[in-house]
């Protein structure tokens, strides 16, 4: 693979921010899981996507499998230690069966987190809080993607932190509150994981930027209803896993031109044998 494929694949930047936080989070941050914890995610991630590979007849690649499998170390946490590669199936494996004209329906990360806690009662997401100085670190190497790599759909980020961020200081406003309680909600490692990698999921937003725009403004008013209104944690991960069937609605109303990674080497048409067994899987 050459340098310049390399930096043109946004997914390469994805996985190196990931995985720079994820080592630091364990052997320097002391985060509530192991070392041990999170190579079985890793480990069961990819051999999801090996084995959903080999059976698509597809070739294997491992870069989508990384970054979910880096989102859960960040994220997943279990009462038992057989929840963690589960989860990691169901989120790898989602990509493969939950599919709608050729296109995923669900983020695979939030699929699994959210499918998994809703099943068991025993999965859960970490808040993120990781300090000030981390959060800012790694909120200039999520911004610095956005800008580096336009295909990482930014409109859907700013669109869902523009409204989500507005939400949260109109409420303090209302309440009153001084500046440093919307200020603390919105410092959360979560909350950046989810901006900047779930939500702007090129294979799972809609096609067209009004589209993604309205998107993005949906998933923040549904996240501040259940953490505002509902009282449960995990607003915007709950908002854009039931309003994720949306999508396809959307690009109904507003057609556009379907994402393809840029400098995917295997984005060529498929062999007759493959087209006869389904589509190719990124």
């Amino acid at each position: 693979m050459t340098l310049g494929r390399l930096t043109v694949d946004p997914r390469h930047w994805q996985i190196a921010a990931l995985a720079g936080l994820t080592a630091y989070g364990l052997f320097g941050l002391g985060f509530d899981t192991t070392p041990a914890r999170a190579g079985l995610v890793l480990v069961s991630a990819l051999a999801t996507q090996w084995a959903f590979s080999r059976l698509a007849r597809v070739r294997f690649d491992p870069r989508s499998a990384l970054i979910s499998a880096l989102s859960l170390c960040l994220l997943l946490r279990a009462s038992a230690t057989w929840l963690l590669p589960a989860t990691a199936f169901v989120t790898v494996a989602s990509k493969f069966v939950i599919r709608l004209r050729d296109k995923h329906v669900f983020n695979p990360t939030n699929f699994g987190l959210v499918a998994m806690a809703l099943a068991t009662g025993q999965v859960w997401t970490s808040p993120g809080q990781w300090g000030s100085a981390v959060f800012f670190a790694f909120l200039m190497a999520c911004l610095g993607i956005l800008v580096v790599h336009r295909a990482v759909r930014s409109d859907v980020t700013c669109a869902f932190l523009a409204c989500y961020v507005a939400g949260i200081g109109a409420r303090a406003l209302w309440l009153g509150d001084p500046l440093a309680i919307p200020l603390h909600q919105l410092q959360s490692g979560a909350l950046l994981l989810f901006s900047f990698f779930m939500i702007s999921d090129p294979r799972t937003t809609p096609d067209a930027r009004a589209g993604r725009i309205l998107f993005g403004a949906l998933v923040a008013a549904g996240a501040l209803y259940v953490q505002f209104r509902l009282y449960r944690p995990g607003g915007p991960l709950l908002a854009l896993f039931f309003l994720s069937p949306l999508v396809p609605v959307l690009d109904r109303l507003m057609p556009g031109s379907r994402y393809v990674w840029k400098g995917d080497s295997h984005a060529t048409p498929a062999a007759p044998r493959e087209r006869a067994l389904g589509p190719a899987v990124g």
